[in-house]
């Protein structure tokens, strides 16, 4: 007999070996799904090697995948000398999972497959709900009611929800440029749904989300950049499964001593000279018209790019941007050594082309210099629905660690 895990109580050692043997075959499962979805198609050779398990344990843990729906073959590949390798991949069809962007001017809901394919969005501006919790959380009742319509609720297994600010306990959200101190949104979205819900930091959800399918994959260490009205980062570290990802309040570091005023209410933060609404006010200043804020930014945004093709105010106030964000990037690679940066979020797929360049040069003169020449500095390739994506990663990370089983 020995002492049961948790409550103490004595256990008959065949029960013991039998929840032993379990919880590896969990892992096994689990372990092995990650890797066919973060590094798919594979074959099972490069499971074997990848995994260190016996090449029995992942032919009896693949067919168990394949009898489940959950993973398929795709296709073939030459070997060197012998047959052909079999590729395996997760299947696309095998359920849907929702992801939510709540940001400080609209909520973004995507509907997406198992490989998180989009297959349809839909986005309404916060104008008119005062961020009140309430309203908030009825548009994107709404939103997912939306995509979901004319569908099979049933085949969703999750749905995901990004938030700008940190998600305590489940569901407890404190984010200070929404006004929310405190708010128990889970408990405002969750009764009105089928399917389990998961919310986090939306910086946190964007880094997993390029880390997985965009450009900070295969980094060792990747910073990703959410360049919208708010401005944050994740820190992805590779690891032999998931990524790693921490965030931080990049976005609230002072990059000019008593400079612009901020939202936080401090003052010369990076936030207040590379967000949207800080880029268009600037322009509005130098042209003196009024600036086009709200929901209405990021069209703006698209408009000065455009304009700055021609030179004059608009090309000034790109230049400007892109100095702020590399003295930013500067600042965050002299710290972390990352050896790659991505530009992305709404902002970034906006204006990202066009101050890449000086966002670059900036970086080269800021950052140490052996440390800038190891650094790319990249654009996001996911795209303005990129946050709501990293919000549909948060149903899947649940989905692997449970070994493909939604139940």
């Amino acid at each position: 007999m020995v002492a049961g895990p948790r409550s103490g109580r004595i256990l008959p050692v065949t029960q013991v070996v039998r929840q032993t043997t379990r919880d590896l075959r969990r892992h096994n499962r689990a372990a092995l799904l990650s890797s066919l979805y973060l590094r798919g198609p594979v074959s099972r050779l490069e499971l074997v090697a990848e995994s260190g398990l016996s090449a029995a344990t992942v032919t009896n843990v693949v067919s168990e995948l394949i009898a489940d729906g959950v993973v398929a073959e795709a296709g073939s590949v030459e070997s060197d000398g012998g047959r052909p390798r079999t590729l395996l991949a997760v299947r696309a069809d095998f359920g849907h999972v929702v992801g939510v962007d709540v940001s400080e001017t609209h909520v973004e809901v995507g509907l997406f497959d198992c490989a998180l394919g989009t297959l349809g969005t839909v986005r309404h501006p916060l104008v008119g709900t005062r961020l009140d919790p309430d309203e908030v959380a009825g548009l994107v009742r709404t939103g997912i009611a939306e995509v979901l319509e004319g569908g099979d609720p049933d085949a969703v297994f999750g749905v995901g929800i990004g938030v700008p600010g940190a998600v305590r306990d489940g569901g407890i959200v404190h984010a200070p440029t929404l006004g929310w101190r405190g708010v128990d949104f889970a408990e405002l979205i969750h009764p009105h749904i089928q399917a389990p819900l998961h919310l986090d930091n939306r910086a946190r959800t964007l880094g997993q989300a390029e880390t997985w399918r965009g450009a900070g994959r295969g980094a060792e260490r990747a910073i990703v950049a959410l360049l919208g009205v708010g401005v944050g980062a994740a820190v992805a570290t590779a690891g032999r499964s998931h990524p790693g990802i921490t965030t931080s309040e990049w976005g609230h570091t002072v990059v000019r001593a008593a400079g612009a005023a901020c939202r936080c209410g401090s003052h010369g933060c990076l936030e207040a000279y590379v967000g949207t609404e800080a880029v268009v006010r600037s322009y509005a200043d130098r042209v003196g018209a009024e600036p086009v804020i709200g929901d209405e930014s990021d069209v703006e945004l698209a408009r000065i790019v455009a304009e700055a093709e021609g030179g004059g105010p608009a090309a000034d106030v790109l230049a400007e941007t892109g100095e702020y964000l590399g003295i930013g990037i500067a600042n965050l690679i002299n710290l972390l050594s990352p050896d790659r940066v991505v530009l992305s979020g709404s902002a970034g797929a906006i204006m990202g082309p066009a101050i890449l360049p000086a966002v670059r040069d900036a970086v080269g003169r800021h950052a140490l210099g052996y440390l800038a020449e190891r650094t790319q500095v990249v654009l996001g390739r996911l795209g303005p629905e990129a946050v709501a994506l990293g919000a549909a990663t948060l149903p899947i990370v649940q989905l692997l660690a449970n070994g493909g089983r939604t139940g």
